[in-house]
């Protein structure tokens, strides 16, 4: 059993009290390897921004859980040496966690927060999964997001053909019956890069949002699928190779107006995603000699930490507030 403290983590219970009491939502990245990692780190250090580092299932097997647990260690002494000695706020998050048994792996591995999606699931079972998974892992000061309605898309191992809104006169019920203490709700975000068909309005549910909000104030609430899918990587990304036509995602502007409101959390992985494959494309196409992993890696880091850094400011309102 490896507790998160010891790994210098912490939990995202005070980061959501100051970005409520603050009108920023704590930036929620994915990653995969050393580059992701790095630049996510130097993005949050640069912009003074607390984060969540988030590993997906897919990630988990990918890159090893004995390897994320010591990467995610390394982030904290990372930021350390990048600041002259004192770390930025880092959780570390289990994201769409499907079952009881990877969510307590997760805890028993030093993870600080997990997710448990139970939102494929009837009412009543989502509800049963999620308890269970709150008062294991509260046992632990773990704190744990779950879910209610079901956002379109496909992303790493979430896939759903059909987005179902979140339905306000559940969320109290939910809530108190699970004990999770933050909640991730569908009100029109969609995982991947392809959200919403080009020419159609692209417009998240600020409304239900805002009955939410009413239902249960001051409660932590989560935006998954939260990518804007930037034009420019798009035009990037084909104009070397790729093949992504009718890429749309999520206006900035809006889930700014979600930060403001009751959003404490955004999840955004297919924005880096898409940063990382147009930089490196952009070196495999103009310099068709190179081998050396470092000099596209590198490029494709360095984009990643620019767009962290411009989401961190512009988007999630998060910079300046690592150490509220």
């Amino acid at each position: 059993m490896i507790n998160y403290r010891d790994l210098g983590l912490v939990n995202t219970r005070d980061m959501f009290e100051k970005s409520a009491k603050g009108g920023y939502a704590i930036p929620a990245y994915n990653f995969n390897n050393m580059e992701q990692l790095q630049a996510i780190v130097q993005a949050c250090v640069e912009t003074e921004s607390p984060v969540i580092l988030q590993v997906s299932s897919g990630a988990r097997k990918y890159a090893n859980q004995t390897l994320l647990r010591y990467m995610a260690q390394g982030a904290v002494e990372y930021s350390k040496e990048l600041t002259g000695g004192r770390a930025i706020p880092i959780a570390l998050h289990l994201d769409h966690g499907d079952s009881f048994e990877l969510c307590k792996s997760c805890v028993e591995y030093g993870f600080s927060s997990v997710m448990i999606d139970g939102s494929h699931l009837p009412y009543e079972e989502n509800i049963e999964l999620s308890k269970k998974v709150a008062d294991y892992a509260h046992e632990f000061d773990v704190t744990v997001e779950g879910e209610l309605g079901v956002l379109a898309g496909i992303e790493d191992e979430v896939k759903a053909e059909e987005h179902v809104y979140t339905r306000p006169e559940e969320v109290e019920d939910f809530t108190k019956r699970t004990g999770v203490d933050s909640l991730a709700i569908a009100i029109g975000t969609s995982h991947g890069a392809y959200k919403f068909k080009p020419g159609t309005e692209t417009k998240i549910r600020l409304d239900i949002l805002e009955e939410i909000e009413k239902r249960i104030p001051g409660f932590s609430i989560v935006l998954h699928g939260s990518s804007s899918v930037p034009p420019e990587l798009i035009e990037k990304i084909n104009k070397y190779g790729g093949r992504m036509k009718d890429a749309v995602g999520i206006p900035e502007d809006q889930l700014r107006a979600a930060a403001k409101s009751a959003v404490q959390k955004i999840n955004i992985d297919s924005d880096g995603r898409l940063a990382v494959t147009a930089a490196i494309r952009e070196v495999m196409a103009t310099k068709p000699s190179e081998f050396d992993p470092r000099k596209y890696l590198g490029p494709a880091r360095d984009a990643l930490k620019e767009l962290y850094k411009h989401k961190n400011v512009h988007v999630l309102g998060s910079a300046g507030h690592a150490w509220d």
